[in-house]
């Protein structure tokens, strides 16, 4: 799951070099504004099928939060 993750976040980012592990803090590591991490969730909806709502995104701190939410799935 953290490679799919990770793939996503080197499209959206269009960098490959940037290392994500489960700890990445969403915003302050990976520079992402509240409006990336909405087309970040969109991505992950897509290849994972799943429905994050508004509310969860809010929640999404760090890579890991991300997991959870997947797996909970």
């Amino acid at each position: 799951m953290l490679e799919e993750l990770t793939t996503i976040i080197h499209e959206y980012k269009a960098d490959k070099t940037i290392i994500v592990t489960e700890d990445t803090v969403i915003k302050e590591d990976l520079g992402m504004s509240s409006f990336d991490l909405i087309q970040l969730a969109c991505a992950v909806e897509d290849v994972f099928d799943i429905e994050i709502p508004d509310r969860a995104i809010k929640d999404f701190k760090t890579i890991a939060d991300v997991i959870s939410f997947i797996e909970e799935q």
